[in-house]
Formats: C-alpha cells, sequence, structure tokens
C-alpha cells in the first residue's frame, strides 16, 4: 500500500480549484430540476407585447370549467357542439373559459380593461387578476382608469375589493352610457325575465356608493389616449369593443363579441346561452371579423386562449384564429 506524503497531499490539492471551479456550473444546472416540485399552481398569467409606442399586457383572471350545459349555444344542438370541441381537441361535454383583462400603458398612465371575477373563497381557477398584477409589479393603487366594456359580472365584479371596498381606489371608473342607461333603468329591472334579475342586482351591488366615480362614455369617441370605442351590442345593449392606435401600430379589443372562439368563430351565427339579442350579437360578430379580417388587425378577446391574442381570417362560412407569435422582447 502506498503512503500519499504531505508533499503529494498537497500537491493534489494543488489541483483542486479547477474542479471546485466546475461544480457551480453542474449545481446550476441541476436547479431547474430541483424548481419544478409539483406546486398544483400555473405561473403569473402575464404577456406583454406592444402596440406601437403602447404597453399592452394581458393579465389572465382564471378560467373556469364546467360540465356543458344544455342550451350554452342556444341554437346548436349538443351533438353540433360536441363536433366542434373536438374539432379544437377539446373534451366533449366539457367547457373551458378564459379570462384576460388587458392593462395599457401609455406614457406611464395605466389604464386596465375589465377587471374580472373578483375576490373568491376556497381554491378558486378564477379572481387572479389582483395577483397577476402584482407579479408584473402594479398594485392596485397605480391604476389611473378603469375602462368597462359591458356590465356582466366577469367584468365588474373586480372593481370591489374583498372587504367590499373599491379595488383600485385612485381610479377613475368609464362605462358605456349605453350600457349605464339600461342597467341601471328601475323599469328595465322590473321587466326583466327572472333569469336576469340577478345581474342587474349585481350591477347595483358594485357601483353602489361610487356614482361620482363613474363617468359613462358615448360609441365612437376616444374613452383615453389611444383607444376608441365601438358600438359591439347584441351580447348586452352596451357592450363594447375598443381600438387601440399608436404609430403603425393598431388592435382591435373585441371584448365578448365571441365567447370562446373555438365555437363562435369557427360558426359566427351560433349564440351562446349569455348573448341577450342573440341574433344582433351575431350580426355584430360578422361585421367586426369581417372587418378585422379584411384590415388584417391584430386582435385580442376577453375569452380567448392566453395570451388572447392574434388574427383572423375568413374560413368558409366562418372565421378562423391565427395566434400571434410569441415574442421575448418588446
Amino acid at each position: 500500500m502506498t503512503i500519499m506524503s504531505r508533499r503529494q497531499a498537497l500537491a493534489g490539492a494543488a489541483s483542486l480549484p479547477v474542479l471546485s471551479a466546475a461544480l457551480p456550473l453542474f449545481a446550476a444546472s441541476t436547479a431547474p430540476a430541483a424548481a419544478q416540485t409539483t406546486t398544483g399552481q400555473q405561473v403569473p398569467g402575464l404577456y406583454r407585447y406592444k402596440i406601437g409606442d403602447i404597453e399592452v399586457t394581458a393579465v389572465n383572471d382564471g378560467v373556469r370549467s364546467f360540465p356543458l350545459p344544455d342550451g350554452f349555444v342556444k341554437n346548436a344542438s349538443r351533438e353540433e357542439v360536441n363536433k366542434a370541441l373536438e374539432a379544437s381537441f377539446q373534451p366533449k361535454d366539457r367547457m373551458s373559459i378564459q379570462f384576460n383583462p388587458l392593462l395599457i400603458n401609455n406614457g406611464g398612465k395605466l389604464t386596465l380593461i375589465d377587471t374580472g371575477n373578483g375576490p373568491q373563497s376556497g381554491n378558486a381557477t378564477v379572481g387572479r387578476l389582483t395577483a397577476n398584477l402584482g407579479w408584473a409589479g402594479v398594485k392596485p393603487s397605480d391604476i389611473n382608469t378603469v375602462v368597462i366594456s359591458h356590465f356582466h359580472g366577469d367584468h365588474i365584479n373586480g372593481l370591489r375589493a374583498t372587504d367590499g371596498a373599491l379595488a383600485f381606489p385612485n381610479a377613475e371608473v368609464l362605462v358605456p352610457a349605453a350600457e349605464w342607461k339600461f342597467w341601471m333603468d328601475e323599469g328595465e329591472m322590473s321587466r326583466a325575465p327572472e333569469g336576469l334579475k340577478a345581474n342587474f342586482q349585481n350591477v347595483r351591488r358594485v357601483f353602489k356608493d361610487i356614482e361620482s366615480r363613474v363617468k359613462p362614455y358615448e360609441w365612437d369617441k376616444e374613452v383615453v389616449p389611444g383607444l376608441t370605442s365601438v358600438n359591439a351590442a347584441g351580447h348586452t345593449p352596451g357592450h363594447t369593443a375598443y381600438v387601440l392606435a399608436s404609430g403603425d401600430g393598431k388592435l382591435f379589443i373585441q371584448s365578448d363579441t365571441t365567447n370562446t372562439p373555438m365555437l363562435f368563430a369557427r360558426n359566427p351565427e351560433w349564440q351562446v346561452q349569455f348573448d341577450m339579442d342573440g341574433a344582433k350579437a351575431a350580426e355584430t360578430r360578422k361585421r367586426i371579423y369581417d372587418m378585422v379580417a379584411a384590415e388584417r388587425l391584430q386582435l385580442t378577446g376577453y375569452h380567448y386562449p392566453f395570451p388572447a391574442t392574434g388574427f383572423i381570417e375568413k374560413d368558409g362560412a366562418g372565421y378562423r384564429v391565427v395566434p400571434a407569435v410569441w415574442q421575448p422582447v418588446l
């Protein structure tokens, strides 16, 4: 047996820095694997892109999945709906609807379009807007303006925080004039079918005591710099879409012109159960999609799959959605 002398041991030790210098590289290469421990949670739902000089951020509020109810599409059979779901590689007899408010940063002024489902309890899969804004470095108090497209709960409930206070305490709240007139009308509420009365009551809950903060806007007007309102009535009486423009850039913000495009872009004549005037909603959908396709405009949809932006092209009697290419640098 050979016994190593002190001189030999020191000589060997002198070579160790070469090996140890490599160790951090090995350790770094294993760190991502350790970081992929199962959590059951998605990473933050944020995606930024530029429209001219304006920075846009899709901020996901979550997704609801539920068994396909009878009548989800008012003028198509369950078999037809399931066929469309399968054509989009979705499971039969099940719906998944995403929610994607939009944050606009124009010269440091922050505008939020729609506010998501609002505070939730338990392990809810929606109500994530505030948390995702936090990941984006945005506090609720940073929002200068909230623009509402229409008064369904998944668009307005996020105006209120868990304690009932205003979720965006420094923001002016802009709403479509036609939408405000309809939902705030006591006569309309008294005449509404029972299934719609809860929505009238929810509108009053959300806007209670903040009328002084609310400013109605008309269609075809610049709501905030760069953002112009567009008449998209049908889904609700005052449902509004927008065009965001800066320099040569232009984005059509369709709001709920369709619900999930897997069904309603492919089949624009279909009417989702949430369309208050289904025939008018379908007419609006075709008018808007024909225009967006002809002008090759980039589009974002509130219920589109995250990050909810792409392009529209005519495809037979319907339309095909072409996703926008992901950009790593703005």
